[in-house]
């Protein structure tokens, strides 16, 4: 009986929240789960690591040396080669000491094994990394360097060893790069918003854009997988449009600018496990292109699983952005942990990072466990004004960041635990953090601007709670009800069910509500309304109204949850709040009401 509607959700949190607030819990997302988390196993059982045929191609054989001097880019060339013409195999790094290369590019059916005591060492001489090859820098597409180790629409593909693998970027002229890339920078953005052919993004030779370490483009069923990774000049390990993608177990150290660690850029189906970063820029960021060319592009970046690493790094340890434009999906990190690293702390434990120049949407990131600190900057920081003063082109298309859930945050010693700032032209939305405990905070109220629906439960910030704990919610199906019945038919509730209410006026639910001690309280009614039609509904304390009708606008389907909250008069002791529809829509689904301290 309920035809439904899409809601437009309205309204900022322009002032942080007081010890012991809390603003409206988020709605569920649309789909049909009662927990995000319950799309894991899924996204789980479709990665699935490559198998290799029991064939070996030492590349000695081919005339590597390990002297740290023998050019061996040839070998490495020669040895995949071969082993993709047979069909595949294993290209074997002995572990006899460090084999000194230009680029390497991997082939269908090629797993690189460096042995344990083998090192890959690369060349420091840029012109080791031409002709261009097709890449991206910073999210937009473009012919560059290419990167150290590199594939380009292959499938079945490893790194894989207890070896080393060494960028050896500082002794290359990559970082001098860093201060004269600018001109050939903005050009870059001009390009793509000009729509100029990606075949006519030509730079590499003479300018000044450094490569990444290893890049997967468009390739399918990737392993990396027990290395030690170091040194590189860019990101560390950057596939991009690439899909099913297990690393795991691998250590990464980087020093220098921009050289994040693992960067997930337009792919899905990623299993990113039990790695440590020790990082000079972000940890592990989800990226899926910038401004106008990330938009053109318009992959999203979906179905990542972050679990069990150790960050030791700077930046954010957990990070989404800035390139987000072709949109983030479905993003689950549990069980990682944040260290002091030997001359860095993580600056962001979780930190999600846009502005009004990339449009796409990040749409459901979920963080469970994560723990630790110091953090030398901040929690758990969401900015939607991110560097809107460094450089940039093309048009203000604003993105979304919506349908954030964070349980069991746990971090000593930051400046701030949570700052939520969203965009004034496009607020955050829903985003809800539970069962979290911040230490040693100097600035201990959130923050919140700009930002929509956002729910503080059982967060404790240098001792104060902010939020409610479940002992005050009062679920709809336990309640007094009048010209309703108990359902459970759409997903998204809390408890056993919810009410669905007959279409009359005058239908009501009636819940015995207890307070310690006489007060004005904030109490949030949860609903759901797949109509286009308003239910609007007058709230009771003890038999007195309450001011005017609450309004309960649609919520786009019967499974989309939303709240709202009226401030009530309580008594000590039990008190008896109704809610009756006033109009012949009836009220809306109800799910519970919950009084907040």
């Amino acid at each position: 009986m309920h035809p439904s509607r899409r809601a437009v959700l309205k309204g900022a949190l322009l002032v942080p929240v007081q010890a012991g607030a809390v603003l409206p819990p988020a709605p569920a997302t649309a789909q049909a789960v009662e927990s995000p988390w319950d799309q894991v196993p899924a996204i789980l059982a479709r990665i699935v690591p490559p198998a290799f045929p029991d064939r070996t191609f030492p590349i000695t054989d081919f005339g590597a040396k390990p002297d740290n001097s023998t050019d061996c880019t040839p070998a490495f060339r020669s040895a995949i080669a071969a082993c993709n013409a047979a069909g595949g195999g294993t290209v074997l790094v002995p572990g006899t000491g460090k084999f000194r290369t230009g680029q390497i590019h991997l082939l269908s059916g090629v797993r690189l094994h460096v042995e344990a005591g083998g090192t890959i060492r690369f060349r420091s001489d840029a012109g080791s990394y031409l002709p261009n090859v097709y890449t991206r820098w910073q999210g937009i597409e473009c012919y560059n360097y290419s990167p150290f180790i590199y594939a380009r629409n292959q499938t079945d593909i490893a790194l894989t060893g207890t070896g080393t693998i060494d960028g050896n970027a500082a002794a290359g002229p990559w970082f001098g790069f860093d201060d004269q890339r600018g001109p050939d920078w903005d050009r870059l953005q001009q390009l793509a918003v000009d729509g100029v052919p990606v075949e006519q993004r030509q730079f590499g030779d003479g300018h000044y854009l450094k490569p990444s370490m290893i890049q997967f483009y468009g390739c399918r069923n990737i392993l990396v997988e027990d290395l030690d990774i170091r040194n590189p000049a860019m990101w560390t390990i950057h596939p991009v449009l690439a899909r099913n993608i297990t690393i795991r177990r691998v250590k990464i150290y980087s020093r220098g600018a921009m050289v994040d660690g693992v960067d997930p850029e337009c792919s899905s189906d990623v299993l990113i496990e039990g790695c440590t970063f020790d990082t000079g820029d972000d940890g592990t960021v989800i990226k899926s292109g910038r401004d106008t060319d990330g938009r053109r592009v318009g992959v999203p970046s979906t179905d990542i699983v972050i679990r069990g690493n150790t960050y030791y790094g700077r930046w954010g340890a957990i990070t989404v952005g800035s390139e987000m434009s072709g949109g983030v999906r479905n993003v689950f990190a549990e069980n990682n942990r944040i260290q002091a690293g030997s001359s860095y702390h993580s600056f962001y434990a979780l930190y999600l990072k846009t502005n009004n120049r990339r449009g796409g949407t990040v749409d459901g990131v979920h963080v469970r466990n994560l723990a630790g600190g110091p953090c030398d900057r901040g929690g758990f920081f969401v900015d939607m004004n991110y560097s809107l003063t460094g450089p940039g082109q093309g048009p203000i298309v604003n993105p979304v960041i919506q349908n954030i859930t964070v349980d069991g945050l746990d971090i000593a010693d930051s400046p701030f635990a949570i700052k939520l700032s969203g965009s004034s032209a496009s607020h955050l939305r829903n985003v809800t953090i539970t069962n979290s405990t911040f230490t040693q905070i100097d600035t201990p109220a959130p923050q919140l601007s700009n930002a929509d629906d956002v729910v503080l439960r059982n967060v404790r910030i240098n001792g104060v709670l902010y939020g409610s704990s479940p002992g005050n919610r009062y679920e709809a199906e336990n309640a007094t009800i009048s010209q309703g019945v108990v359902e459970s038919n759409h997903a998204g509730f809390s408890g056993t069910g919810f009410v669905n209410y007959d279409n009359v006026a005058g239908a009501y639910v009636e819940f015995a509500v207890s307070a310690a001690a006489a007060g004005s309280r904030p109490l949030t009614i949860r609903y759901a309304n797949g109509t286009s039609t308003d239910r609007p509904f007058a709230v009771t304390v003890n038999g007195t109204a309450v001011g005017s009708a609450v309004n309960a606008p649609g919520t786009g389907a019967w499974t989309t949850w939303t709240s709202v909250s009226v401030t009530v008069p309580l008594v000590s002791g039990t008190n008896t709040v109704r809610l009756t529809a006033t109009t012949t829509g009836g009220l809306p689904n109800l799910d519970y009401v919950e009084l907040q301290p």
